[in-house]
């Protein structure tokens, strides 16, 4: 049995992260680089002050048809006391559309909210202050965890 629920919603949310990236070759390089980053990150999620929840990996990204960098963050109180090899930044206050999914179903999910976007009149937001995230909810004694994607969108 899945945990994924494929429910849509439209969300606000805002975001400061401390974490790693990762650029890999798109499509080809991924999800064996986004994996990677977040090993690497998990491994030192420790070493970043201020951290809202160690459990939860939340992951923006930016990507073409050539290339993709993945961001692997912790959601922080504050920005401050960077770890060497790490980034700090903000994400503003935006509109997302959100499904819930697993880390089993995530293709299967964009598809998904990709469709209900077009169903109900939502256009993704360009990358102005704006990036689609992937939250993961870390959860090491089981198989399938669970995954939120939000996708920037324009109201």
């Amino acid at each position: 049995m899945t945990i994924a629920t494929f429910e849509c919603e439209i969300v606000q949310k805002e975001f400061q992260l401390v974490g790693q990236s990762i650029t890999a070759n798109f499509p080809e390089g991924f999800p064996d680089a986004a994996i990677k980053a977040s090993i690497d990150f998990h491994r030192r999620v420790d070493e970043v002050s201020n951290v809202v929840n160690k459990n939860v990996l939340i992951s923006p990204y930016m990507c073409n048809e050539i290339v993709a960098t993945y961001f692997v963050c912790a959601e922080v109180t504050e920005i401050k006391d960077i770890p060497d090899g790490m980034i700090g930044f903000k994400l503003p206050l935006m509109d997302y559309a959100k499904i819930s999914c697993s880390n089993k179903t995530i293709g299967e999910a964009y598809s998904r909210l990709f469709n209900w976007m077009g169903e109900n009149g939502y256009k993704s937001k360009s990358f102005d202050y704006a990036s689609p995230v992937e939250i993961f909810y870390i959860n090491e004694v089981v198989d399938e965890e669970l995954v939120e994607v939000l996708m920037p969108i324009q109201l």
